[in-house]
């Protein structure tokens, strides 16, 4: 005996709709791969790219704004936002009340702004720190300039996305609104995905 439509209807029906379920759970858990985040660059975010092969986090230390020495290690267990820039450079100090914007906006325990100076001296950020009113920030400073060398930098402003757990998700060179909703919107994806 040939089964009815109906039949076959009510049994196809519930393995469909089981089938459907799983697609929209797993869509929803996400992509945790750098390229998750691409449909995100766009706007003003539009020059932010996932590196294949990115170098390692630079394990080098850096300066604080209060002299004690770091890795950006320390920063392990929250995404941060590693800017390398310096106050001889034009389209850095551009976007540095910018990336002091971004910072009040969506710095928290899971997300911090790490604005890496590569001036000659620490005294020369602080200057344009107080000049321009930064005061979101943290001052950090690279006196050994190997930090954005080993990233491989090829000019100042880059700014570089790192996971939680030191891995590189994706960098923008060049200058950069980071108090825009495009940038909001890419930093709020990477934290909740990584």
């Amino acid at each position: 005996m040939k089964p009815s439509p109906l039949k076959i209807g009510l049994i196809t029906l519930p393995i469909l709709g089981g089938l459907a379920i799983l697609y929209v759970i797993f869509s929803a858990l996400g992509d945790s791969t750098p390229d998750a985040l691409d449909r995100f660059a766009v706007g003003e975010m539009r020059g932010f790219r996932s590196v294949e092969d990115a170098p390692p986090q630079p394990q080098n230390p850096i300066l604080t704004g209060g002299g004690r020495e770091i890795t950006l290690a320390d920063k392990r267990g929250k995404v941060i936002l590693v800017n390398f820039w310096a106050t001889w450079c034009a389209p850095c100090v551009v976007e540095m009340p910018a990336l002091d914007a971004l910072q009040a906006e969506l710095g928290s325990a899971d997300f911090e702004v790490v604005p890496v100076s590569m001036d000659r001296s620490i005294e020369d950020a602080r200057a344009f720190y107080a000049e321009n009113e930064l005061v979101h920030l943290e001052l950090y400073h690279d006196q050994s300039f190997r930090a954005a060398m080993d990233v491989g930098a090829r000019g100042l402003p880059v700014s570089i996305l790192y996971d939680r757990n030191g891995a590189e998700i994706g960098r923008m060179s060049g200058e950069a609104d980071w108090a825009s909703e495009d940038a909001f919107a890419l930093i709020e994806a990477a934290v909740e995905r990584y």
